[in-house]
């Protein structure tokens, strides 16, 4: 059974797998470690603009250990899930003082990086260096569900496990880099997860959710939870034609991007962080983010500052910015869509 699913697998991998994305074609480790990350909750037609700048700037190991945060953190503004950045950078340090700058190339080693689980160590070892590992992406989970029709959401260790093992088990020994991009293919372009082509699918004569008509059945979805609400309040304080930015704690959402202040009383903040008052003020409607697991709805407020004391000047968390510069470093998709509304506006070019 594993030989022939891997084999019919293959086949159709040869005649239409996707064999011309930018991170395909190499042996290098480190350009297809950058895109399984971005990769990683995010479709190849978003990642293909953010990999190829990335790779411009950031073209090995060394330019990335190298690098400031902020940087990396810029480069990846719009991605989304900014942790993966934090991690990407981290994990070149850890490359370059701990394997010489060389892309690990065991199993326990690549997995001990930040950022990378074990589904991701084995689609880099196996794309990169040609080693017999199972991966088990999205994708893959996808197509494993439904052709043994595994009951329960894969979130659930007893399930996970149970495709773990279908995934090991049909993992070929040879060309085992070109089936694991086949099977990331195949879950992406052909067994999706609404309307899958079902009638091309190279597994289909033996797909047991397609022989009880119960494909998009599997797999099982995660029990709905309703996403909590949070709310905050985010000031634009504009002075000189440029805007206010902190940057955000290491930790949380957004960890280490630059942001609009969060406040509670826009006079008070005022007051103490900028030793301004505000001359005129001006509250726009609510902008609701979603994330994973919360909405946060954020009412903006624009404040126009006449004079700010000369004690207030760019430090190292903190920093007037004038858009159409360059940024400082990331910025947040939802604050970059406040300060481009802003810079739409009179308010900066009447101070400009």
């Amino acid at each position: 059974m594993k030989t022939d699913f891997a084999a019919r697998v293959l086949r159709w991998y040869d005649g239409h797998g996707r064999k011309d994305l930018p991170w395909q074609n190499t042996g290098d480790a480190y350009r297809i470690w950058i895109s399984e990350i971005m990769l990683q909750q995010t479709q190849v037609q978003t990642v293909v603009p953010y990999y190829e700048r990335f790779m411009h700037r950031f073209p090995d190991v060394a330019s990335l250990a190298a690098a400031d945060l902020d940087e990396v953190l810029q480069h990846w503004s719009g991605l989304g899930y900014y942790a993966r950045a934090r991690n990407l950078h981290h994990a070149a340090e850890i490359i370059c003082d701990a394997h010489d700058g060389r892309f690990p190339s065991t199993i326990e080693a690549v997995a001990e990086l930040p950022g990378i689980g074990r589904s991701t160590a084995g689609a880099i070892l196996a794309l990169a260096f040609g080693q017999r590992h199972a991966i088990l992406d999205g994708n893959v989970k996808r197509v494993l569900a439904r052709h043994a029709a595994v009951e329960g959401w894969p979130g659930k260790t007893a399930v996970a496990n149970r495709l773990w093992g279908l995934a090991e088990d049909r993992t070929p020994s040879a060309r085992v880099g070109d089936y694991t991009q086949a099977m990331m293919d195949l879950g992406a372009t052909l067994c999706t997860r609404t309307k899958p082509a079902c009638g091309t699918c190279p597994v289909h004569s033996d797909c047991a959710a397609l022989s009880r008509g119960e494909v998009e059945r599997y797999p099982g979805r995660k029990p709905k939870k309703e996403k909590p609400l949070r709310e905050t309040t985010m000031v634009l304080a504009v002075a000189d034609g440029a805007v206010y930015l902190e940057r955000r704690p290491a930790s949380g959402i957004w960890g280490g991007l630059w942001s609009l202040p969060e406040v509670s009383d826009v006079g008070d903040w005022c007051a103490q962080q900028l030793h301004a008052e505000a001359v005129a003020v001006e509250n726009w409607d609510t902008l609701r983010h979603s994330f994973s697991h919360y909405d946060l709805d954020i009412a903006p407020v624009v404040v126009r500052i006449d004079a700010v004391s000369s004690t207030v000047a760019d430090y190292d968390d903190s920093t007037w910015y004038r858009p159409g510069d360059a940024p400082p470093g990331g910025i947040a998709a939802p604050v970059m869509r406040l300060i481009e509304t802003l810079s739409n506006t009179d308010e900066l070019r009447n101070h400009g």
